[in-house]
């Protein structure tokens, strides 16, 4: 027998007895003649039993026969393997849940039970995009009911509340390990600043998010934590907040950059004495907006702008100056 495939090949064709030509599909040629296949057979493109469900098996036990091989050392029906001390013994079935619904599988064995397949392992009854789903739901604000019921409609597949339940279980313990790692002794920068988001309990509520991110020596940015607070910002929260930084291992800070909020100056100082407190450049813009009429905000935020941004301080004085003679111009023309 004659091959003629390059690697541009993607499909075969038999011509002629004993002869085997190439035939080069393109991937709109390829989805084509799969939509026609699926017209023709009256099959579904998704779902159970859908066309995208037949390939995703068809792969997956490839992939696993693949695995196999390489694990006994050797292809199907080859006689290399008698008498090899392991061998292939069958399958068994398998129903995993996909992002396309559920899929049966013919997962191969060995003799010797020490195949450990990577593509589906033992006792994974979804694969990853399964999970992901999950969680994107609930981060949505669906209850574990609710994101059963819509895997139930969407993908003729059963997940109950106690799988949902898990899955969102894992995340919460990663995320607990996450919020309590221990941090750096030294941050060069700290910036802390609160949002307001909604989040659903029982019903949606506005609540405060603290959020700490830091600098570190390397210049690199580190999100130290996430705080869910109640009611409005507040210093007494911050200060519980740098107290939990300051235990986990943060010695010392030397600019904390923060909102104008009213004793949080004092709060930083009872957790790291030595520490500059420094307001936000977004916030001293903000003030000095109150001075001045909104239709002037643009141009004010533009002419500041060489003076924060200024090298030295020598140059933002000089800078500082002529913002101040340029609207004193201004203010007498007006």
């Amino acid at each position: 027998m004659t091959d003629t495939i390059d690697e541009t090949t993607t499909g075969v064709m038999e011509s002629a007895p004993g002869q085997v030509l190439a035939r080069k599909i393109s991937t709109e040629d390829l989805a084509d003649e799969l939509m026609a296949r699926a017209q023709a057979d009256g099959v579904s493109l998704v779902g159970p039993g859908g066309l995208l469900a037949d390939l995703t098996k068809r792969v997956l036990e490839a992939m696993l026969e693949g695995e196999l091989t390489d694990h006994v050392g050797y292809a199907p029906y080859d006689r290399a393997g008698h008498g090899s001390g392991n061998s292939r013994n069958g399958t068994r079935s398998k129903t995993v849940l996909t992002e396309i619904g559920p899929i049966d599988l013919d997962v191969p064995r060995d003799r010797a039970g020490t195949f450990e397949p990577v593509v589906v392992p033992k006792r994974r009854r979804r694969l990853g995009g399964v999970d992901e789903m999950v969680l994107s739901l609930s981060a949505k604000g669906l209850t574990h009911g609710e994101i059963s019921a819509h895997f139930e409609d969407i993908y003729q597949a059963k997940v109950s509340k106690e799988t949902v339940s898990r899955i969102t279980d894992q995340v919460l313990e990663t995320m607990v390990e996450w919020q309590n790692r221990p941090l750096d002794p030294i941050y060069p920068v700290l910036f802390i600043d609160c949002i307001n988001v909604k989040i659903r309990e029982g019903q949606v509520a506005n609540r405060p998010i603290y959020v700490a991110i830091a600098v570190t020596v390397d210049g690199e940015r580190d999100i130290l934590g996430l705080w869910a607070g109640e009611g409005g910002e507040g210093a007494k929260f911050w200060h519980h907040v740098l107290t939990e930084i300051k235990n986990r291992g943060v010695a010392d800070v030397c600019l904390l950059v923060c909102d104008g909020l009213s004793g949080l100056p004092d709060a930083v100082s009872s957790v790291w004495p030595q520490t500059i407190v420094q307001t936000c450049v977004v916030h001293l813009l903000r003030n000095s907006f109150r001075y001045a009429s909104r239709r002037d905000w643009p141009q004010i935020a533009k002419d500041l702008k060489p003076i924060y941004t200024a090298p030295t301080e020598a140059a933002a004085l000089e800078r500082l100056a002529d913002f101040a003679a340029a609207w004193e111009r201004v203010t007498r023309r007006s």
